[in-house]
Order: C-alpha cells, then structure tokens, then sequence
C-alpha cells in the first residue's frame, strides 16, 4: 500500500515550489535531478558538496554560513545532505523530492560515477579528484562503501521530516522511470534563473 505522505510521480504538487531539496543515497541521483529541477523551474542550483569540500577534501570553515545565506534566498535548489545543514535548509525548503532507488540500482550508479571521475581525472570540487579505487578497500567511507551504508539512513530521515514539517510537501520517486517522468510533467518556467 502506497504511504500517502508522499507524493508519487504523478500526483500534482500543491504549489510551484522555489525552494527545493533533493535527497537519496549517495550515486542515486540527487545532483543530477536537482539540476533538472533548477532549469525547468528557473530556479539557480548550488551543489552543495561545492560548498562543503575544501582543497584536499578539507571541510570549508565556511560551510553552514554559506549554506545560511543559500536558504535564505528566494529561490534555489540544492541536494539535502549534511546533517549541520539539513534543518537550516528544511525550514526553508517549499519542496522535498526523494529518490528511493532499490540499494542495488545505486550502487551500479555510484561504481559507475566514481570509475569514470577517477579514469577521467575528472575534477571535483575544489580542484578534488576521485581517490585511487584501491581505496575502497582500505578506507570505509570510500564512496562506494558510503553509499551501500548510508542506504537505510535515508528512509528514517525522510519520515522524521515529514512529521517534524508536515506541511513540506515530499514526491518519493522509487525508479528512474518515476524520475524521468516526473521532470517531463514540470513545466519549462520562462524565469531564466536557473539556465
């Protein structure tokens, strides 16, 4: 039986959301769909990994000031993550959009992501790159490693939410099909913030 706290992908959203935050486990897509939010809504997107990673993988000093000033603005969307950050930009959010992708279907995404960043040389976020892959043998919060235990977090969270912010609606996107979908049903905004 579906949990009619959550939207499905086909259900309408109450409100033409301007503040919104995408959750999921790590590889299941988070950035990737709130980028897509952002430019059909016309809404800016902040990737917040971006604001948290420092050279070296070093946590920015500036972080939670940083992510304040995002959740004060008018309009954006962002990825929900970082637990010190998570209720500064709930209170905010007008729209939670949670991928609950089957914890097999993430894990391939992930390897996949973390492969091609690390064979490209692909850089991340300030100037950061995908450690060696030998890493995910010897380093538990190797990525790869991260996602597949960080899976069942998810679900527990997205539930406190809805209870603690009952009036946050949540679209709970459970295959990429239900993703796909989704993004196709929202209308282009002729507000250029986003593109």
């Amino acid at each position: 039986m579906e949990d009619r706290r959550f939207l499905g992908p086909e259900d309408p959203l109450p409100s033409s959301p301007r503040r919104v935050l995408v959750t999921g486990a790590s590889g299941s897509g988070k950035s990737t769909v709130a980028r897509a939010v952002a430019a059909r809504l016309g809404l800016p997107y902040t990737e917040i990994d971006s604001l948290y990673h420092g050279p070296d993988w070093v946590p920015r000093p500036a972080f939670v000031a940083d992510v304040a000033r995002l959740a004060a603005q008018p309009a954006w969307a962002t990825e929900w993550q970082y637990s010190t950050v998570r209720g500064l930009l709930a209170d905010r959010a007008d729209l939670l959009i949670w991928l609950d992708l089957p914890r097999w279907l993430i894990l391939i995404q992930v390897t996949i992501r973390t492969l091609r960043r690390r064979f490209r040389r692909e850089p991340l976020w300030n100037g950061n790159l995908e450690p060696p892959l030998w890493t995910i043998l010897r380093n538990a919060d190797h990525i790869i490693r991260w996602s597949w235990r960080s899976h069942a977090r998810v679900q527990p969270r997205v539930v406190t939410l809805s209870h603690s912010h009952p009036q946050l609606p949540v679209v709970r996107l459970r295959t990429r099909r239900d993703i796909s979908r989704w993004l196709n049903a929202l209308p282009w905004s002729t507000n250029n913030l986003g593109r």
